[in-house]
């Protein structure tokens, strides 16, 4: 099936990531079939559909798109004529394993089966599926419908087609795909952001500064600019005319000095204590709720923004 004709997916895991994929394809017109074994998750999957579609980009909702939801528990009925299938559920290696053994089992040869898992390899998912040249990853950022990133890359046994597939129906509901060109244990984002978490945690332990200060020296400095331009781009326009050498030329012995003082804090039970002690201190007042719907409001004024940019 040629991903323009896929008319229905199949959401397998509705948490958080998996609500929010759910109303991205929602809003796109593809019908969704959406399970999990929670008790509850059904009405849950409701209220967070809801919340997430109000903060949907203009340009999205302006589409006047809104396929239809079903919820079943049976994962078997779940997948049974589906288009496509985004996988969302438990974080354990073999607990993914024997989910996708049954995904691959319950849906169609041709079906491309993505997983939005954020570490564990596709050579370990496809394992003991029949069909493992169709299993991809689709690891999306958190919230799917909002942030437009799609890391993509295949296991030992994944066929291209099924990353051409997928790629073409995320790049269909506007995500941004970018191809690993080989396994990486966390992919290529969450290893950024564990490198930033890392030196972070270890400057507050240290005592160079408060939670709320480390936090503001990323949103108020280079977060700004990352969020336009990656970190190479960066430091190749701090080499100036020449570029990435003039950088090298001017700041090798600083990041010489740098990377040989960047912290290695060890995630402990102690370490994990401190940290979320001084982390719920700075933030306790802040009712989660309230910051996510900032977060989700700033986003899409960000995004907006990046669509109005005209190049030159």
């Amino acid at each position: 099936m040629s991903p323009q004709d896929i008319k229905s997916v199949t959401v397998v895991g509705t948490g958080t990531i998996g609500a929010s994929w759910t109303c991205l394809f929602l809003a796109h017109g593809l019908d969704v079939v959406a399970t999990d074994i929670r008790e509850g998750a059904a009405k849950e999957l409701e209220v967070s559909v809801e919340r997430c579609w109000s903060s949907l980009p203009q340009a999205v909702l302006e589409k006047n798109k809104r396929g239809t939801l079903r919820y079943t528990t049976d994962l078997s009925e779940a997948c049974r004529g589906t288009g496509f299938v985004q996988e969302n559920a438990i974080e354990r290696v073999e607990e993914k394993i024997e989910l996708m053994r049954r995904i691959d089992a319950a849906t169609s040869p041709g079906v491309v089966v993505a997983s939005s898992s954020s570490a564990i390899s596709v050579t370990d998912m496809q394992s003991a599926c029949a069909y493992p040249e169709r299993v991809v990853l689709g690891h999306p950022f958190n919230p799917p419908h909002l942030v437009p990133l799609v890391e993509m890359v295949g296991g030992a046994r994944t066929g291209e087609a099924a990353l051409r597939s997928a790629e073409q129906l995320y790049q269909r509901m506007g995500k941004t795909t970018i191809r690993l060109q080989k396994e990486i244990y966390g992919h290529v984002a969450n290893r950024l952001q564990a490198a930033i978490f890392r030196e972070a945690i270890h400057m507050l332990e240290s005592g160079v500064a408060s939670a709320e200060d480390i936090d503001r020296a990323v949103t108020d400095g280079p977060g700004l600019r990352w969020a336009l331009m990656g970190p190479l781009l960066t430091y190749r326009l701090a080499g100036g005319d020449r570029g990435m050498q003039g950088f090298w030329d001017m700041f090798a012995p600083m990041q010489d000095k740098l990377w040989r003082e960047l912290g290695m804090p060890l995630p402990d039970e102690d370490l994990q204590q401190r940290v979320t002690a001084a982390v719920d201190g700075a933030y306790a007042a802040l009712p989660v709720d309230e910051v996510v719907w900032e977060r989700d409001a700033r986003l899409r004024q960000i995004l907006a923004m990046r669509r109005s940019r005209k190049p030159g």
